[in-house]
């Protein structure tokens, strides 16, 4: 039982650990396919009719402007991409539609949150950091 305990407990500490490195995501998804690759300048995605949602962490050294571009190629459906602050508050909102913004980012780290609606093909968000 003891062993058991020990080992529910270092699992929990592994998640906890990847999750705050921004290495792991949380998800609610429906799809065909879903495959996400996270970077450390950009975030893609490759989808076939995905609903649902993915939050997951990214860490901005410094404190400076970063200008963000979504490039979504999709050939049905809806993404919007949220950066989201420490207290899950939205600072940024990109769609297909607005594809491009700035927010001034001090060090530290945020959330980017993507939301799918019946989505299929391509997404890339990049960011690269501006003035300080």
């Amino acid at each position: 039982m003891l062993c058991v305990c020990v080992f529910t407990a270092l699992v929990c500490g592994v998640v906890y650990l990847l999750y705050g490195r921004g290495l792991t995501a949380t998800k609610n998804i429906r799809a065909l396919l879903f495959v996400f690759r996270p970077g450390k300048a950009s975030d893609c995605f490759t989808l076939d009719a995905c609903t649902g949602w993915v939050r997951h962490r990214v860490r901005f050294r410094e404190g400076r402007t970063c200008a963000f571009t979504l490039d979504a190629r999709l050939t049905r459906g809806d993404v919007e991409c949220l950066l989201l602050d420490r207290d899950k508050r939205p600072l940024l909102k990109l769609t297909p539609q607005s594809p491009a913004g700035e927010a001034r980012l001090e060090a530290g780290r945020y959330f980017l949150r993507w939301a799918f609606q019946k989505a299929s093909g391509t997404c890339v968000l990049r960011w690269q950091a501006g003035r300080g």
